[in-house]
């Protein structure tokens, strides 16, 4: 018998109002269900919004610090469910357990980054022009956020957003990705766990067309953080503009490598194999592309070969694993049509382009990791997100190419570069269009202290993680306080001499 989940609303486990559900199941064993949980509507998510408006009027008047220490709880409880937290996860979305026990780290880093906020939300105070008169800034909270995640980071994106929501006093209508809904069932009962109240976290399961929208057109919801595909994003933005919310995108990735010749060609190799095979490719700071100068091309791509061939796909709960499942059948169907795109276009199938049988595979969503050479920019496989086990390799003559082509792309997020020259290495710091460089790294990786997010068509401008995500989730209120005992006019000429 499958576990049978339920939505969290105003402090009470609840079934959908429909009364449908739907299944969870394992993306490596197909006949293995995790669970059964609510197939939420537009009821449901009224429902939630209604606590989560009522929980915050009390929920912003608890003093920062003191939402803080309830954070700090948050972390030490996930570091005790650690390992356990990290099976659920591989068993939900498939990746290998060293990859979910990082996601569960990245949740526990983000916990105590917030708590720490909690005594950091700094304001401003700046001095008058007019005599005993006080002027100051300060942050308020916002109001009801409603948090849409993916579920390649079914643990890490959700704190991201939910911690430093609750850290600013704002409350959460939280509507997980449907393929991964007991890692987010597993995050709400920890808050809860650790103090927080009744109404203020509340999360509904169900589709991105019936609850995500729901939540995004609500006229109840005050702010959206949505991480997901460009194509959704747009259409959230659309909607949300009619209520005029604060919306903050975070979106796709086209993410390239550069290695150039003076590179150190080990630590090149081993960075494009974590960045394009690392959670069989479906991060959207994945390494999709990889620009190899001329001189180093073909030595580089047979290194790559050989080692793209001795990865091992399996189970990711399995010892030895490399590389887990597609996270669906559709995912894999995805990636098998980019592979038959990239074969017609003219590129040359190097590795992989196939979907393995046997061991144990059949019964799961598996692509076999899969680098293509000879890829032009103007290729499909070289500027459309495949999310994905899938390499595209470009050729290029010099570093102003090699940017250039990095550059080509309706995606600016995540990028590399591979060089032993600093002149290089701040030529590609200032010259390439990402929201993230690393200078002999791979394109994945980010810190929770630190800013993450992209330009172009990879987001609307705002950051999550580090600071900056505090500013997207509290408003600022400017405050001037008159002691003089009299009128003072700040909007006239007050130096008429």
């Amino acid at each position: 018998m499958a576990k049978k989940f339920q939505n969290f609303i105003d402090g009470k486990w609840v079934d959908a109002c429909s009364g449908r559900t739907f299944e969870n199941r394992n993306p490596a064993n197909w006949d293995e269900i995790v669970g059964t949980f609510p197939k939420s509507g537009k009821e449901d998510v009224d429902q939630a919004v209604r606590a989560a408006k009522t929980a915050f009027e009390r929920w912003r008047l608890i003093p920062a610090p003191k939402r803080g220490d309830i954070m700090r709880r948050v972390g030490d409880l996930m570091v005790a469910r650690k390992e356990e937290l990290a099976r659920q996860m591989t068993r939900e979305m498939g990746k290998v357990l060293a990859e979910t026990r990082g996601d569960v780290q990245e949740g526990i880093d983000t916990a105590y980054y917030a708590a720490g906020e909690g005594r950091r939300l700094f304001g401003h105070t700046v001095p008058s022009e007019l005599s005993d008169k006080f002027n100051m800034a300060i942050r308020v909270p916002v109001g009801v956020a409603g948090i849409v995640t993916p579920w390649n980071f079914p643990m890490a994106i959700p704190t991201w957003k939910i911690f430093p929501a609750l850290l600013c006093g704002n409350t959460v209508v939280f509507k997980p990705a449907s393929d991964t809904p007991a890692t987010a069932t597993s995050l709400v009962e920890i808050l809860l766990e650790a103090g927080v109240p009744e109404g203020v976290v509340n999360i509904v399961h169900g589709g991105g067309g019936e609850v995500g929208m729901a939540i995004v057109g609500h006229p109840e919801v005050d702010l959206v953080s949505f991480t997901g595909s460009t194509v959704v994003g747009k259409k959230i933005s659309e909607v949300a503009a009619s209520t005029l919310k604060r919306v903050s995108l975070e979106l796709g990735g086209k993410n390239a490598q550069i290695v150039m010749d003076d590179a150190e060609l080990s630590l090149a190799l081993e960075g494009v194999l974590w960045g394009a095979f690392g959670t069989t490719g479906q991060r959207c700071t994945a390494t999709s592309r990889l620009i190899l100068h001329e001189k180093i091309h073909d030595k580089f791509l047979q290194m790559l070969k050989e080692r793209t061939e001795k990865l091992r796909l399996g189970d990711g709960l399995l010892p030895g694993t490399d590389v887990g499942p597609c996270i669906n059948r559709d995912q894999q169907e995805t990636v098998k049509s980019y592979v038959e795109i990239g074969q017609k276009e003219g590129a040359r199938l190097v590795t992989g382009g196939s979907i393995p049988k046997g061991n144990g595979m059949d019964k799961g969503w598996f692509y076999a990791p899969t680098v293509f050479a000879d890829v032009r920019p103007v290729h499909r496989i070289a500027r459309e997100e495949i999310f994905g086990p899938v390499l595209s390799v470009l050729k290029a003559g010099s570093l102003e190419e090699a940017v250039a082509f990095l550059n080509d792309t309706i995606y600016g997020l995540s990028s590399s570069i591979y060089t032993s020259n600093v002149d290089k290495a701040f030529r590609a710091i200032r010259d390439i269009r990402a929201g993230i460089t690393y200078i002999n790294a791979p394109t994945i990786g980010a810190e929770a202290h630190m800013p993450f997010g992209g330009v172009k068509q990879t987001g609307n401008g705002h950051r999550e993680g580090g600071w900056t995500v505090y500013e997207f989730f509290s408003e600022w209120k400017t405050v001037y306080v008159d002691y003089s005992g009299g009128l003072q006019r700040a909007q006239i000429d007050n130096y008429q001499g």
